[in-house]
This record gives structure tokens, C-alpha cells and sequence, in this order.
């Protein structure tokens, strides 16, 4: 049986680290290379990293975010956003990254799914699932960001995913993210127990006891998390152990003490 998976989340708009609320990113918190940095020292099993500028000219900077993060990451990486064809994965891969994730573009294009993953592997291929209630409070996929509304059910969504060929789900709640209430835990079990592949929960977490509630009660392969990372010192040091006291199977750190904290430097890539 595979580990359960701790994955610290970049969000990156227009080359800067920011706080997500609900999909709204206004806090600028600092620098992808700091960041990956802490998180390489903290006993984290991937990273992620997601482009969420708004306009894809304000993207040209981050395949050589990619590069330079690749070069000192010794996690696997995946990276997403505005991921548009076959190309774009390929440069990707290239530069370093072990995984893509693919939101709006698999939508709009299904076969764009088939067709990565026939082509990379299945290993290689995440399919991020954004959700929210809408005002019918029925769950419902939401692409662009969280903009569009789709009127896809999340569940036939995830299934139609797994069976285009995806490898892994990245599942996140809208309505939950950046609130710290935790996983919307009722979306986590419908989508954990329709398909096969795993599924990585994202959105709410607020304490560590959520990444717990992910995994026992919402049965998520993996369990992630943004804005609690970067506010708590030796946080992902400190959310391994809180899994692994609370038995769960996790890889546990090298290390059983807190390190002695890094003096952050920032570093230009740009």
C-alpha cells in the first residue's frame, strides 16, 4: 500500500508567492526558491507549484521558475498552469518537472488528457478538479481559475479523468480554500470512493488535525496545503509528525528533532 503523502502548495501570481482565499490571491508572502528551500529542509514527500496569474504574458517567467526550482528540489515537482498543449508539457518535463497539472484546458479539451498521457505516461499526468456549490448548493466544477462554471458533476468528472488516462486527482474546494475550517470532507469521501487513482486533497486546511480528517475520514491518498505552510515555523517538520502520532503511514523525516531554523535569503531568478 502506497505512504500517505504530506505536499506543501505554491501558488505563484505574476512570479510572486501568494496567500489564497476562495481563489482570490492578493498577499504577496515571498519567493518560490525561499520557499522550496524550507520545504526540501522539512520532511515534505512532493511540492507543488501552480501559476495562477491572470493573463498568460504575466506567465513567461515561469518555466524558468520551474528550471530553477527543479535544480534544488530533491522532491518530486509538479507544476500546473496554463498548461495548453502537448509542447507546454513537453518544456515542462524538460526543465525539471516530474508532473503537470492539468485544469481548464483538459475541460475544454478532454482529449488533450488522453493524449499526455498516452504520450508522457499516466504518472506524469494530475488532473486538478476545482469545486464549489452553486446556487443550487449542488457541487459543481469550476474552470479558469474558479471563474467558469462548467455544469459538470465532480464526481462523473473525476471518473471521465481516471478513465482518460490521468494518474493522479488534485482536489480542491473553492469554498473551503483559505478559510482554515479544514477539507470540505463530504466532497473528499464522494470523490475518494468513485474512482481508483489517487486523490490529493487541497483547500481549508487551518490546523494539523485537518491533514488527519483528510486521510481517515475523507480518505484522500494524499493531503495538501498552502497558506499554513508558510506561516508556521518548522510547519511541515511539525505536520509529518503530527501525522505519524496520530498512525498514520507516512515517510517519516530523517530527523526526529526540529531543526534549527534557515536565515531566509531571497534569491533573484528573475
Amino acid at each position: 500500500m502506497l505512504k500517505n503523502r504530506l505536499i506543501p502548495v505554491v501558488i505563484l501570481n505574476d512570479n510572486n508567492v501568494v496567500q489564497s482565499v476562495n481563489f482570490k490571491h492578493t498577499n504577496v508572502i515571498g519567493n518560490a526558491i525561499t520557499a522550496v528551500d524550507f520545504f526540501n529542509s522539512w520532511a515534505v514527500d512532493e511540492i507543488i507549484v501552480i501559476d495562477v496569474s491572470r493573463t498568460k504574458r504575466k506567465r513567461d517567467n515561469f518555466p524558468k521558475i520551474v528550471e530553477g526550482l527543479s535544480k534544488r528540489c530533491f522532491v518530486p515537482l509538479s507544476v500546473g498552469g496554463w498548461i495548453e498543449n502537448i509542447e507546454d508539457i513537453n518544456n515542462l518535463l524538460r526543465l525539471g518537472a516530474d508532473k503537470v497539472i492539468i485544469n481548464t484546458q483538459g475541460i475544454t479539451n478532454p482529449n488533450f488528457i488522453k493524449n499526455a498521457a498516452k504520450k508522457f505516461g499516466t504518472q506524469c499526468i494530475v488532473s486538478s478538479i476545482d469545486v464549489k456549490k452553486n446556487e443550487k448548493k449542488e457541487y459543481e466544477v469550476f474552470a479558469d481559475r474558479g471563474r467558469k462554471s462548467t455544469g459538470l458533476d465532480p464526481v462523473k468528472w473525476a471518473k471521465e479523468c481516471e478513465k482518460l488516462g490521468c494518474g493522479e486527482i488534485f482536489l480542491t474546494s473553492i469554498d473551503h480554500e483559505g478559510m482554515k475550517n479544514g477539507y470540505d470532507i463530504e466532497l473528499l469521501k464522494i470523490i475518494t470512493k468513485s474512482v481508483d487513482i489517487p486523490v490529493i486533497a487541497f483547500g481549508g486546511v487551518g490546523k494539523w488535525e485537518h491533514l488527519v480528517d483528510g486521510i481517515k475520514e475523507g480518505n484522500a491518498n494524499a493531503v495538501s496545503a498552502a497558506n499554513i505552510f508558510h506561516y508556521t515555523e518548522h510547519s511541515t517538520f511539525h505536520a509529518k509528525k503530527f501525522l505519524t502520532d496520530a498512525g498514520l503511514d507516512v515517510r517519516k523525516p530523517d530527523f526526529y528533532e526540529v531543526p534549527t531554523p534557515r536565515n531566509p535569503k531571497y534569491e533573484e531568478i528573475f
